[in-house]
């Protein structure tokens, strides 16, 4: 198995500990970051965000911990106050951990 291989099956079994909870998906490219809010039991998209719409011309951290508070209020609005974070093969670092912080800057439990 590949290091990244190993990342996800170690992130992945944690969400299943806390399948109960929402989850918080983590994508990224090589330019933007996106993140979404699935329901753990139909799998259903509740709410998405990207930095597609954001003109700043910001650096890429400063977008994602954008990214992160603009999808907690998403989740906020719908009463979601508790998610689980599924960063997939993604090391928790840069981007990924600016969305996430951003999101716990928005008052979103993870």
């Amino acid at each position: 198995m590949t290091n990244s291989e190993v990342r996800k099956t170690r992130a992945r079994a944690r969400i299943r500990r806390f399948s109960k909870r929402t989850k918080l998906t983590v994508f990224r490219s090589g330019k933007h970051i996106y993140a979404q809010i699935i329901e753990p039991k139909t799998g259903k998209i509740l709410a998405s965000a990207s930095d597609l719409k954001i003109e700043n011309k910001e650096k890429s951290l400063v977008k994602a911990e954008q990214v992160g508070q603009d999808i907690a209020q998403k989740a906020l609005k719908l009463g979601v106050k508790e998610v689980v974070f599924d960063r997939g093969s993604y090391k928790y670092h840069g981007r990924v951990k600016a969305l996430c912080e951003g999101a716990r800057k928005a008052k979103l439990v993870i």
